[in-house]
């Protein structure tokens, strides 16, 4: 695979690492930009993001692929300079970006300025007006959220407490509580909140406390989802917590220890590949993806998130040669034939979900992309 992480190689040099021994026509490349959180609070995403990009496909449909990947620490100001270094100075015909919230917003919203198709790699809000280049990965709240729901009441869960992330993440969620929850019944007591840097949320979990909850509702991501878990559990809370797939990672299981034990998670089917039925349409990309990803990185490193960028290639298998009929890469004409083959390309079987996006749904998913898993003995389980 090509990287260039500041400059896209050029010349003899480019040849070279496309693996190419004659000279190759510049529409014979398809140039894919990522701007990813391989660094700060989002880095536990970003990392698998970033790594996937190792085992992925080099070439599609009698195409070269050059990657150029760029760290945006999460910071939305730096996600926007990296989004348009990439479709200005480099041309990209494909955005991909980024591993939180924040940042990814910032990416599409380049993207729908210089038209050029964007892959979100955290779920976002589509922003009217702005929502005809970019494609979620990640599977809507509205979505995973369902799962949660159900499993609460279950458990006749009624009083709910949320504590979340001071942001747009933490935002989407009690949009969604309110919007989807209460109408089954379900009451939000508290809604607290803490930014992704801090490192102590002693004074949200005792007001959250003092509420009396049934559960309560962590909507954070990575690592920082483990704060309140914690916290929760050294001040005597033994009713069930919820944490949504921005939380699902390795880490947070290393970091709560064993707080983590039993916390209920919706998240999408990846992490449980082998153990779907043999009929799900996700097994089998699943599976080829945790054997790809763990024969470099180890056992038990395959994330959700390091899944939505094996996705995007698994989709680009399906639609550049759909796009290539109408243009050749490098070109408005072809970014347009891309966007328009997404919209178009019906069961597009990926390890976290079969997409069906249309003109007016660019999320894509539905109930086969979301399964609940619980933290037994220090390992994912599938909630029965």
């Amino acid at each position: 695979m090509t990287y260039a992480f500041r400059r896209p190689l050029a010349g003899a040099a480019l040849l070279l690492a496309l693996g190419g021994t004659g000279a190759l026509a510049a529409d014979d490349v398809v140039r894919i930009g990522a701007s990813i959180s391989t660094t700060g609070q989002g880095a536990a995403l970003g990392i698998p993001e970033k790594n996937t990009l190792d085992v992925v496909p080099r070439e599609i449909a009698g195409l070269k692929l050059e990657i150029i990947p760029l760290d945006d620490a999460g910071d939305p100001t730096v996600a926007t300079t990296n989004a348009r270094r990439l479709a200005t100075e480099d041309k990209v015909d494909v955005l991909i970006g980024s591993a939180v919230t924040p940042a990814t917003l910032a990416v599409a919203n380049v993207a729908a300025e210089a038209q050029v198709p964007h892959f979100a790699l955290s779920p976002i809000p589509f922003q009217p007006g702005k929502e005809k280049w970019s494609f979620s990965m990640p599977q809507p709240v509205p979505l995973m959220a369902k799962g949660l729901y159900e499993d609460m009441l279950k458990r006749k869960v009624k009083r709910v407490a949320l504590i979340g992330f001071s942001d747009s993440w933490g935002d989407l969620w009690v949009k969604e509580f309110k919007a989807n929850g209460e109408p089954l019944g379900l009451s939000m007591v508290a809604d607290e909140r803490y930014a992704r840097a801090d490192t102590s949320v002693a004074g949200q979990t005792l007001k959250l406390l003092a509420q009396k909850p049934d559960a309560v509702l962590v909507a954070a991501s990575g690592t920082a989802a483990a704060l309140p878990v914690i916290a929760l559990r050294e001040r005597g809370y033994k009713g069930p917590i919820y944490q949504t797939h921005g939380a699902v990672t390795r880490d947070f299981i290393r970091i709560a220890g064993k707080a983590a034990e039993g916390v209920v998670f919706t998240s999408g089917p990846v992490v449980a590949a082998a153990e779907q039925p043999e009929a799900s349409p996700t097994k089998a990309p699943g599976i080829a993806y945790t054997k790809a990803y763990e024969a470099k990185f180890g056992e038990g490193t395959v994330t959700q998130f390091g899944a939505h960028m094996y996705d995007v290639f698994q989709l680009l298998e399906r639609v550049l040669p759909v796009a290539l009929k109408t243009a050749r890469p490098g070109t408005p004409e072809f970014r347009a034939a891309l966007r328009d083959a997404l919209e178009s390309e019906k069961e597009l079987k990926a390890s976290q979900g079969v997409y069906n996006y249309t003109a007016a749904n660019h999320y894509g998913v539905d109930d086969r992309a979301r399964i609940l898993i619980t933290v037994k003995d220090g390992k994912w389980v599938l909630v029965e």
